[in-house]
């Protein structure tokens, strides 16, 4: 009996809509909003801190050297202004695309392998990670920040 219920996958919204069940309208709504509200914006902060944000693959400032144009020009200002928006945008939806894309295609996973994951495999990398952290900076102290 045991086994057959941790057989079934961990997809409320297939299953039953877990805590959902209770809401229809526009409580509905807005959970699957306020989902999709989370998901823009943790693609807008990761591409701002970690992708470079604003940042165009090319240095405008050397491209606007070479075709004479002077950096203080506010066209010039207006154009890297708009690139910046516009490359931040194009790497948030990039992010989304990736998650909504992961979301559809790769299978769930059940609660007991996830289980095993995390204790049987993720716990002791983690353990032997934070020993072999330790054990270099007692070793080589210089070398990670004396």
């Amino acid at each position: 009996m045991r086994a057959a219920t941790l057989d079934l996958p961990e997809a409320e919204e297939e299953l039953v809509a877990g805590y959902q069940t209770e809401y229809a309208g526009m409580k509905f709504g807005l959970f699957y909003i306020g989902s999709y509200v989370n998901l823009v914006l943790s693609s807008l902060i990761f591409a701002v801190l970690y992708l470079g944000g604003w940042e165009f693959p090319l240095p405008l400032e050397r491209l606007a050297g070479w075709l004479g144009v002077s950096e203080t020009s506010a066209w010039l200002q207006f154009v890297t202004a708009a690139l910046g928006i516009s490359m931040t945008l194009l790497k948030a939806y990039f992010l989304i695309f990736i998650a909504v894309l992961l979301r559809w295609t790769v299978p769930r996973v059940r609660i007991d392998q996830l289980l095993d994951l995390g204790w049987k495999f993720l716990l002791p990398v983690g353990l032997a990670n934070l020993l072999l952290t330790a054990a270099l900076k007692l070793a080589f102290p210089a070398a990670f920040g004396g």
